[in-house]
């Protein structure tokens, strides 16, 4: 049983959130592992769309995401091979399923193989998107870390409203799948100077969203 405030909140069908997912510790220790995927082969850049450069900056794990496909190497950055996936985030995609109620079978099956990991500064913004260049649909995990921000989870026809807006803090989970897993979301302001002392991150937020490609070399 989940404590009280661990139990899974429904966005939206399909949308889950958990509160304090991740403790302390290992926000703490997954930033470090974000140190080390920074420094290379790959560094953190940000991403240009229709060519404006996102405020957002991004580092790639398993599958380089650029606009709008998935690369083994960083094409549009440095021509290298991107870090792979770890196992430890396959697990961690797994338990985040069991967490907000998919089933054993679906729990199994779930196999990300790619990580976005975005880090957002005070001034940073995520407009109104799907997450469509998967061939998968599998449930996204979402893991926040740092800063808090008011992220927007909308609906699957375009960026208008009905949308849910919510604030996200330092090792909150999100999984959206089946009706929501193509839903448009983003995030509107980050919140400067929430970052929970012992996370990892004096100023700013970390945002790993794992995916299943569905994609082979």
């Amino acid at each position: 049983m989940f404590p009280p405030d661990r139990r899974p909140v429904t966005l939206a069908p399909g949308a889950h959130l958990v509160r304090g997912w991740l403790d302390l510790r290992q926000q703490e220790w997954i930033v470090r592992r974000f140190r080390e995927w920074t420094a290379g082969p790959v560094p953190i850049r940000a991403a240009t769309v229709r060519g404006h450069p996102m405020s957002v900056r991004t580092v790639c794990l398993g599958w380089h995401w650029q606009p709008y496909r998935y690369t083994r190497v960083a094409t549009d950055v440095n021509g290298a091979r991107v870090l792979p996936f770890p196992d430890w985030l396959v697990r961690a995609g797994r338990r985040a399923l069991a967490d907000t109620g998919h089933d054993a079978g679906e729990v199994a099956r779930y196999t990300p193989d790619t990580a976005l990991v975005n880090f957002y500064d005070a001034a940073a913004r995520m407009g109104m998107h799907q997450d469509k260049d998967e061939v998968s649909r599998a449930p996204v995990v979402s893991l926040s870390i740092g800063d808090s921000c008011t992220f927007r989870l909308g609906n699957t026809e375009n960026r208008n409203r009905p949308y849910t807006d919510v604030t996200l803090e330092s090792g909150d989970l999100v999984v959206f799948g089946g009706p929501s897993r193509l839903a448009f979301h983003g995030v509107t302001a980050v919140h400067a100077g929430t970052a929970p002392p012992g996370c990892g991150l004096d100023a700013g937020r970390i945002n790993l969203t794992l995916r299943e490609t569905g994609l082979t070399d």
